[in-house]
C-alpha cells in the first residue's frame, strides 16, 4: 500500500497537535501514532504552563531557566522561548483554553527554581487541557488525518533528505511519501523500570535517528522527577505534581525532619531525597501537606487528591510515601530554533528534539511552552518551503521490513541505550532499563 501527504507528522502530543494546527490548512496533513490519540505524554503533565508575565520578569526568568539547568543551556533558545511565551497563551486561550483564574486575571503559582509566579494552570490537569482542546481542532480539521496504532519503523531516505516513513499498521508494513516529516514522539520514559511516562513511549525516532546518522545532541541530561506516589507495584509512577511543593507542601524524613529546600531545582531535591533514602534505609521519603487546609487542597489539586485516595492515602491528614523516578529527557534529536534537523526536510519538536533550551536540567513547567513555541515555529518554516519540495517519485522496499518487528522494537531500545549510556546518565542505576541490555 503506497500513501501521500504533504507533511507526516508522529506523535500526537502537544507538539504535533499544535505544530499541524500551524502548518497552512492548503496542505494534507496524516498525523500517526502508536496508541489511541488521547495517549501522550502530554496528557499526563500536571502542573502547567509557564509565561513571561511582564517585560520586567524576563531577566529573572531568563535567570531561573539557566540556574535549572547548570548554565548549559543555549541562550539564544532560552530567549526565544520566553519571549514568545505570551503569544502562544494567547493561542492557546483563542483555541478555548481555561486556564485558573483570580478575579480579572489568570492564577499564577510558583514551582521549584523558579523566584517568582509565573505558571498558569488549568487545576492539576494542565497538559489534559490543553492536549484536548488542541487534539479536538485537529480532528475539525478536513486536511488533517490521524492515523492510530500505527507504529513509525523507519523513515525514507533518498540523497541525504527525508522523502516519508516507513509504517506497521497491524500486520501490514507500507510507506507514506511525503514532502516533509516531523518527528514529535515524545521521549524516553518507557525504556526505563521507574518512570512516569508511558510505556510506550521509547524514543523511538532517536533509535530511526542513529540509524540514519541524524545529528543528536545532550543525550546524557535525563531528568528525574523528586516526587511519585511510592507503590511496590510495576508500572507508570504516578506524578505528584511540583506544584504541590510550590503550594507549601514539605518533604519528610521518617522522623518526620525537612531535609531539603522543597523549591530547589528537580535534579537537586531528586539528589536530596536519595541520599536521605540511604540514611533512612528506606524506598521513600514523606510529602506532607497536613498544614494546607483540604479544602484547598481538593480545589487546586483534585485529581491528585482521588487518585491518593484510592491508593489509600488522604492528602490532608496522611504523609505520602514519594520517590524518585525518570520524568523527562532533555536530550534528543539535534534542531534548530525552528525544528530543523541535519536532515533535510526531517523536522523534530517537543521532548523528541533538542535545541539546548533545557541545558542539563529543564526548569519545572517550561516543557509544555517548549513543544508549543518550537513546533509552531517548525510549523511557519514547513508552511514556507513546502513551496519548493516536490514528492519523491521513489518508493522505498517494505519487504525489508517483513520480519519480527518485536525484534526491531528490541534492537531500536538497545541503539537509545547504548547511545545514552555513552555519556554519564545521572541516576541511570537507580532508573535502570527493563530490558536485558
Amino acid at each position: 500500500m503506497k500513501k501521500e501527504a504533504d507533511v507526516v507528522i508522529v506523535g500526537t502530543g502537544v507538539a504535533g497537535l499544535f505544530c499541524a494546527l500551524n502548518i497552512p490548512a492548503n496542505y494534507k496533513i496524516i498525523i500517526i501514532t502508536k496508541k489511541h490519540p488521547e495517549d501522550s505524554d502530554s496528557l499526563l503533565a500536571q502542573g502547567g504552563i509557564s509565561v513571561l508575565r511582564d517585560p520586567q520578569d524576563y531577566e529573572a526568568y531568563f535567570e531561573d531557566t539557566l540556574k535549572a539547568g547548570r548554565y548549559k543551556n543555549n541562550k539564544k533558545s532560552v530567549e526565544v522561548l520566553i519571549r514568545s511565551s505570551r503569544s502562544i497563551i494567547e493561542d492557546l486561550v483563542e483555541l478555548g483554553v481555561n486556564f485558573d483564574s483570580a478575579g480579572a486575571d489568570f492564577s499564577y503559582t510558583r514551582e521549584g527554581a523558579h523566584s517568582v509566579n509565573r505558571i498558569l494552570h488549568h487545576k492539576d490537569v494542565t497538559g489534559k487541557e490543553i492536549t484536548e482542546k488542541l487534539l479536538e481542532e485537529v480532528k475539525k480539521k478536513p486536511n488533517i488525518t490521524i492515523l492510530p496504532f500505527v507504529t513509525m519503523i523507519d523513515i525514507m531516505e533518498e540523497n541525504s533528505t527525508c522523502t516519508g516513513v516507513v509504517l506497521k499498521d497491524g500486520d501490514a508494513i507500507y510507506n507514506i511519501t511525503s514532502r516533509a516529516v516531523v518527528w514529535a514522539t515524545g521521549g524516553i520514559g518507557g525504556l526505563f523500570e521507574h518512570s512516569t511516562n508511558m510505556k510506550h513511549i521509547t524514543g523511538d525516532a532517536i533509535a530511526i535517528a542513529i540509524k540514519h546518522n541524524v545529528k543528536l545532541l545532550d543525550m546524557n541530561y535525563v531528568q528525574i522527577h523528586p516526587t511519585t506516589l511510592y507503590s511496590k507495584e510495576k508500572g507508570r509512577s504516578f506524578l505528584i505534581s511540583e506544584a504541590v511543593r510550590g503550594e507549601g507542601a514539605l518533604l519528610l524524613n521518617k522522623q518526620g525532619q525537612r531535609f531539603v529546600d522543597e523549591l530547589l531545582p528537580r535534579d537537586v531535591v531528586s539528589e536530596a531525597i536519595f541520599e536521605q533514602m540511604k540514611k533512612d534505609d528506606s524506598d521513600y521519603v514523606y510529602l506532607s501537606l497536613r498544614h494546607i487546609p483540604k479544602g484547598k487542597i481538593k480545589e487546586r489539586f483534585p485529581n491528585i487528591y482521588e487518585k491518593c485516595l484510592e491508593e489509600g492515602y488522604d492528602l490532608a491528614t496522611d504523609l505520602l510515601p514519594v520517590t524518585p523516578a525518570q520524568h523527562y529527557f532533555m536530550g534528543g534529536v539535534q534542531i534548530n530554533i525552528d525544528g530543523e534537523t541535519s536532515m533535510k526536510n526531517l523536522f523534530a519538536v517537543g521532548e523528541t528534539s533538542c535545541n539546548g533550551v533545557h541545558g542539563a536540567n529543564r526548569l519545572a513547567s517550561n516543557s509544555l511552552l517548549e513543544a508549543l513555541v518550537f513546533s509552531k515555529r517548525a510549523a511557519h518554516v514547513i508552511g514556507e518551503s513546502l513551496k519548493n519540495i516536490e514528492l519523491s517519485d521513489t518508493e522505498m522496499i517494505v519487504k525489508n521490513y517483513q520480519y519480527n518487528t518485536e525484534k526491531l522494537e528490541q534492537e531500536y531500545h538497545k541503539l537509545v541505550w547504548n547511545e545514552l549510556n555513552k555519556g554519564s546518565v545521572e541516576y541511570g542505576s537507580l532508573c535502570k532499563h527493563e530490558g536485558s541490555f
